[in-house]
């Protein structure tokens, strides 16, 4: 067995330019402010100064995070994700450290990794899961991490990284990131477990992590798709799939001090069909999941109600949601067109019932659709029309067919 190679001396790779391009990055992700109450407005209206001073306490190890500010997002009707915000300072401190980690870590994880990784993304991984059932794995182990990010010790997480990293410094930094605390409704918290969602680093730590995990799948022969957290193991029978189910188990509950959750933990087929990614895959169609509908349609409610005017304004923010999700879920390979038809006639119901303050079907006749056309109302189907229209233009430019490249 190779000897493993540590990295040493990442402390005085914290250079000028790092400093800068890790703000820069933060201010792209924009973000609210943490307890501090500082925005990254504020903090760049003394860029140089922040920079330097963030800089020679990340050094000299004197760099003490603040608590992470507590709020509550909807994860369904009855349940809420908590998210810890760091202040912005915390932010660009924790995107120093994660850039530099991931390319000690990026080399080491998986090919059937996906989530928070350069140049990978959900539709890879969607794309990877469909191509798995192209080849006959049509068994599927619909995994779910009880509560991983809450969950995740911080001793394993701790012996991950420092497995491949020797740099004391920098390990202390991780474990002040793990431990900083949270303040909820003004009261501090310590943070004695898990990872905070939100947190700038907390993603390529629990790829670390469940690195473990799908190097053991890879080894035991299994096929499976990860993003994050969300993760299905694909096989070709149910007893397959069942000791794909032992051995995930054998491995979060011995190594990893993590559970999978018996309610939503499952295993089905390809052809009755089985949620992943915010989309329902079946044999006979790939639709936006049910849930994902309700989201989408709490968000248009809250845009459109009576006591608003439907002026330019509201239109944009409509738009913005509209084109978020359909640039998400109008890919190649979805078959949810009648699904987005009906959202639309949808929306234009509410927005009738806002222009007129009441819900009649008569106002269909008075208000019709050109209306909406007229103030710039993005449509979900136009952005299935238009990935149709434009594979039809591509393919042959591109010398392939839609089944494949030549000779496939």
């Amino acid at each position: 067995m190779s000897k493993i190679i540590k990295a040493h001396s990442l402390t005085g790779r914290i250079t000028d330019g790092l400093m800068l391009e890790s703000f820069k990055a933060v201010k792209r992700n924009r973000g609210a402010a943490g307890i501090d109450k500082v925005s990254v407005q504020m903090f760049e209206a003394n860029l140089a100064d922040n920079l330097r001073a963030l800089m020679r306490d990340l050094k000299t190890g004197s760099f003490e995070p603040h608590p992470l500010r507590r709020v509550f997002i909807p994860k369904n009707e009855t349940e809420f994700r908590p998210l810890g915000i760091p202040a912005v300072r915390d932010r660009v401190a924790q995107e120093v450290v994660r850039r530099l980690l991931n390319p000690i870590f990026e080399p080491l994880f998986h090919p059937s990794s996906f989530g928070f990784r350069q140049k990978r993304n959900c539709h890879m991984a969607l794309e990877a899961v469909l191509e798995l059932h192209d080849h006959g794995y049509g068994i599927v182990l619909d995994a779910d991490v009880q509560g991983f990010f809450d969950n995740l010790s911080h001793q394993v997480i701790m012996q991950s990284v420092a497995a491949r990293v020797a740099d004391g410094n920098i390990l202390r930094l991780v474990e002040k990131f793990l431990t900083s605390g949270v303040m909820d409704n003004g009261i501090f918290k310590p943070t004695t477990i898990g990872t905070p969602q939100g947190g700038v680093v907390s993603p390529l730590l629990a790829n670390i992590v469940l690195n473990h995990l799908d190097w053991q799948l890879d080894r035991a022969g299994l096929r499976f798709v990860r993003y994050a957290d969300d993760f299905v193991v694909l096989t070709q029978t149910p007893e397959q799939a069942q000791e794909a189910l032992a051995l995930v188990e054998q491995v979060l509950d011995g190594g990893l001090g993590l559970k999978l959750s018996r309610e939503k933990t499952k295993v089905t087929s390809f052809g009755k069909g089985y949620a992943f990614l915010g989309f329902t895959l079946s044999s006979r169609s790939r639709r936006i999941r049910p849930k994902s509908v309700k989201k989408f349609k709490d968000k248009i409610r809250e845009l459109t109600r009576r006591k608003y005017n439907c002026d330019a304004d509201r239109i944009e923010q409509l738009n913005r949601v509209i084109r978020g999700t359909a640039q998400y879920f109008a890919t190649d390979f979805f078959t949810g067109r009648e699904v987005f038809h009906k959202l639309d006639s949808w929306i234009r119901m509410r927005l009738r019932c806002m222009k007129t303050k009441r819900k009649s079907t008569h106002d269909n006749h008075k208000i019709r659709n050109k209306v909406f056309d007229r103030l710039g109302l993005l449509t979900l189907e136009s952005f299935v029309l238009r990935g149709r229209d434009r594979r039809f233009v591509t393919a042959p430019h591109l010398g392939q067919s839609l089944l494949g490249s030549p000779g496939a």
